[in-house]
Formats: structure tokens, C-alpha cells, sequence
């Protein structure tokens, strides 16, 4: 998946620091990041390329993580335009993007970027939030109120009726996705991810589970998520109730007519349809019951 980009190490720890002219600053605007491209992998910009043009830039520049021993920064002000073959690319371009661990690095930022945009105000008393030294965090200054980044835990729910699984496609009114997901949604306040997956299964195709399998886990930059993957069974009917404002399709596939997924290494979802159409159910592992 996107955040596997092993043997490369990332670390997300808070060190904020003046940046080094070899270090690389991620630049955001309006759903685009500011990148080129070599030989078709994709590269983003130095802060020695980006001093070029606009020398304050190690000034300006907000730390966000570390990948082996480079830094990588963020540039909010002012605005740089394109230049010199760098240029302004869909956000989504990092899906499909190579290296990985590079697409990685840019739709990470991304999340890091909105959760900065979307937090410039104290909700509480409407001042203006400061960087709270020494950690990742805003600070208000009237109230003392104090944000941490926003990340929402999500389930990933692959239901499952011996060898068949079901495999959902959304209504077009409420995603531009087109390809076959799984069951999913958000967590709720005061809820178990248990709870989110039997609900989230009744609510959108109407149907009781049960043994519930953890799988694996993903952040989702994208969409500022943390997936939590299940696959369960189905408990009794099968016959779907589709609830047609979120999805336009349910529909149940045995292993041998599951459609192939070409992009499964990128996405939590695609890999848990790609594992069941090559393995099956999991098996428990050490130290779990049946």
C-alpha cells in the first residue's frame, strides 16, 4: 500500500528546524501539488530550487516529516507559480505516481497541509491560532486552547458469504470513484469499530455480520482517514437492501468472477478484494479463535 515504501524510513516526529538547500518543499494549492517529472517518476522541488525565484524561502518554510535523511517542508506564503518545468498537478496524480515512497511523501504533506488550512481560527473564541512550540499542535492565545492534527478513523468492511464477496460501486452524487469498493464509512462519537462495521453494513446494504477479522490498517491521506480494515460473514440473509444514496451498486462475486485489480497495491480497500480473490476468507493467525 501507499504508506509501505520500505527500506525507505519515515518519521513524523516534530523537529522543527532551519532547512538545508538539498531538502524538499511541497507546495500546495488549491487540490494541486507543485511537481515534474524525470524519466516519468516524480520529483518535487528543493529548497535551492525554490531560493531561486524566492529567496526567503528557508525562512518561510514549516517543517513537516523526515524520509532516510532528508526533510521535507512546507511553503504556504507567498504564492509560487509554476516555473522552469515544475508545474501544478492533481492531488490524484500521486495515485498512480512512481516511486511510491515519493507519492507517499507528497499526498502526506497534503493531509498536514489541510489540517493547517482548515485550523486558522480558535473554534472556541474566533482569535487566531499560533504554532504551539515544540510539537505539532495550534495554540490559541486568548483561551489557551490547543489543536491537534484531525485524523479520522474509517472501517474498510469486506462481507463475505463463504466464496463470494460483496463488492459495492457509490452513486454518482456522492463520489466521483467508479471502480468496485467495499462497504465503508466513518466512525462515530462513542462508538467501537466493531459497532461502526455492524452498522455501517446494516445502514448501507442491510445485512447482520458476525465473526469479524481484523485485517490490516492504513492512513489515507486523501481524505485525512485512518482505514481500519475487517473482512466478517455474513449472518443469515443475504439479500441486499441497497441504500441508493450512497451506493448505486451491491453486488455478490464468487472468487473465480471478481474483477482483477490493477491498482491494488496502492489502496487498503483494493488489496483486501485482491487477497480474498487469490486466498479466501483469512485464516486466523497465531493466537487468535477461529
Amino acid at each position: 500500500m501507499i504508506q509501505d515504501i520500505a527500506p525507505h524510513q519515515y518519521n513524523v516526529a516534530y523537529q522543527p528546524k532551519q532547512p538545508k538547500p538539498s531538502d524538499t518543499l511541497l507546495i500546495y494549492r488549491g487540490g494541486k501539488i507543485l511537481a515534474g517529472f524525470v524519466k516519468d517518476e516524480i520529483c518535487f522541488p528543493t529548497v535551492e530550487e525554490i531560493q531561486s525565484i524566492f529567496p526567503g524561502a528557508a525562512k518561510k518554510a514549516k517543517y513537516l516529516f523526515r524520509i532516510d535523511e532528508r526533510d521535507y517542508y512546507e511553503l504556504r506564503k507567498p504564492p509560487i507559480e509554476a516555473f522552469d518545468g515544475w508545474k501544478y498537478e492533481d492531488i490524484l496524480v500521486l495515485r498512480r505516481a512512481v516511486p511510491m515512497w515519493k507519492a507517499f511523501a507528497g499526498i502526506t504533506g497534503y493531509q498536514i497541509h489541510n489540517w493547517y488550512s482548515d485550523h486558522q481560527f480558535c473554534g472556541r473564541c474566533a482569535a487566531e491560532l499560533e504554532a504551539a512550540p515544540g510539537e505539532r499542535a495550534l495554540k490559541c492565545p486568548v483561551c489557551g486552547k490547543i489543536i491537534y492534527p484531525t485524523i479520522a478513523p474509517s472501517v474498510i468492511v469486506a462481507v463475505t458469504n463463504k466464496d463470494q464477496i460483496l463488492m459495492t460501486r457509490y452513486a454518482s452524487s456522492h463520489s466521483s470513484y467508479k471502480n468496485y469498493a467495499l462497504v465503508a464509512g466513518y466512525a462515530e462519537v462513542g462508538e467501537t469499530l466493531e459497532a461502526t462495521v455492524h452498522r455501517e453494513v446494516m445502514e448501507e446494504v442491510g445485512l447482520r455480520v458476525k465473526n469479524l477479522r481484523y485485517y490490516k490498517s492504513q492512513p489515507w491521506a486523501f481524505s485525512g482517514a485512518l482505514l481500519v480494515g475487517y473482512f466478517c460473514e455474513v449472518d443469515g440473509d443475504t439479500s441486499v437492501t441497497l441504500e441508493e444514496e450512497e451506493l448505486c451498486e451491491a453486488t455478490w462475486f464468487t472468487r473465480s468472477e471478481m474483477p482483477v485489480k490493477d491498482d491494488h497495491v496502492i489502496s487498503l480497500t483494493n488489496e483486501m478484494m485482491e487477497y480474498f480473490r487469490i486466498y479466501g476468507y483469512p485464516k486466523a493467525r497465531d493466537g487468535e479463535n477461529e
